[in-house]
């Protein structure tokens, strides 16, 4: 049996649930007639992995309303998620696109996600109420409002809603450049979102390009761990002058080199920042939810109500462990990433 949160208490993770379809770099897909296709999307990706590591999870999304629809949540309820807030209405199922090769850094991203189902999805249409009840914890990540002014206002209606029932809100700062196409830099958005939120997890750049915090121009210069750490602690702090409601702020590096990987981390949290030890490796197999992997573990970790440098170490084996698993979301158990923790930070 997998240790696991035994309060009543629910994680919902809000976005937009997502096909991925991988057609191999050099075409052979075209010959074969089979494409590869992985459901997830960053949200789902969370819950997932908390689901996998028992604790209750439930996961709002909108889709259109037809067959493969259902095919797919019942995909997602026999993963142990609570589905029932899934909302059925107008619109298509939404895409991307994952070329993949022998080299990873030549992977190219398309998305097909206009006229979705949940970017269709407007507000005054749901019943947060009653998607809340029961929720304890809120996650969304800055891929949501990055769709359309529509679903930023989505975004702000269910955040207001989880603000008032005191529910603990967190945000994913992704950030992709593909998706910010409609009018607005993210820097008018995002701001009036994270400041429901008491948990803000990303990089340093992220917060430069989301919100605004800048990087030092000397960092790069100066490549090492002590100087990007002392970069977390000075772009969480500002995260924390300007966002009052927040209370952890996390950051994740990753540098890729010649197809390998070097990975740690760092949580900012009661004036105390805590850093990883670092994950190394030569080849991975899927980077496609590590970042979700690392949020899951960071929220898995206070569900537990772990100290936070036992959760920072959980949630970066969570993620590091995450990029040798083919597909979108973790398969490792709470016992296995807990084998995989390194503590010679």
């Amino acid at each position: 049996m997998e240790t696991g949160t035994q309060s009543n208490d629910t994680v919902l993770t809000f976005g937009e649930l997502l096909l991925r379809i991988c057609p191999d770099a050099s075409g052979n897909w075209l010959e074969s007639s089979s494409l590869p296709v992985y459901v997830g999307g960053a949200e789902l990706n969370v819950a997932t992995a908390l689901a996998l590591w028992n604790v209750k999870t439930k996961y709002f999304t909108a889709m259109p309303d037809n067959s493969l629809s259902e095919q797919i949540i019942n995909y997602v309820a026999e993963r142990g998620i609570d589905t029932s807030a899934i909302h059925k209405g107008a619109g298509r199922q939404g895409l991307f696109y994952l070329t993949s090769g022998a080299d990873m850094k030549h992977d190219a991203v398309i998305y097909d996600r206009a006229g979705s189902a949940f970017a269709e999805l407007k507000p005054g249409v749901i019943d947060w109420d009653q998607v809340l009840t029961g929720v304890s914890w809120f996650h969304f990540s800055a891929i949501c409002p990055a769709l359309t002014q529509q679903t930023a206002d989505l975004c702000e209606e269910v955040l207001i809603a989880a603000s008032k029932r005191n529910i603990t809100i967190s945000i994913d700062l992704n950030y992709r450049a593909k998706l910010w196409k409609y009018g607005k830099e993210p820097e008018q958005i995002m701001p009036r979102l994270v400041k429901y939120c008491n948990m803000v997890m990303g990089n340093v750049w992220a917060a430069e390009s989301l919100l605004g915090i800048p990087v030092s121009p000397q960092l790069t210069d100066s490549d090492t761990k002590e100087n990007y750490l002392a970069e977390a602690l000075s772009s969480s702090k500002k995260i924390m002058e300007r966002f009052p409601a927040c209370r952890t702020v996390a950051n994740t590096f990753r540098f890729d080199d010649k197809g390998g990987i070097k990975y740690y981390t760092a949580l900012y949290q009661d004036g105390q920042l805590y850093n990883s030890a670092d994950y190394t490796a030569d080849t991975v197999i899927d980077k496609v939810g590590s970042g979700d992997c690392f949020m899951a573990g960071l929220i898995y970790g206070y569900q537990e109500k772990m100290e936070p440098l036992a959760t920072l170490s959980f949630a970066t084996a969570a993620a590091f462990e995450k990029l040798f698993i083919k597909g979108d979301a973790t398969q490792s158990t709470v016992d296995e990433i807990t084998k995989a923790i390194k503590n010679d930070n």
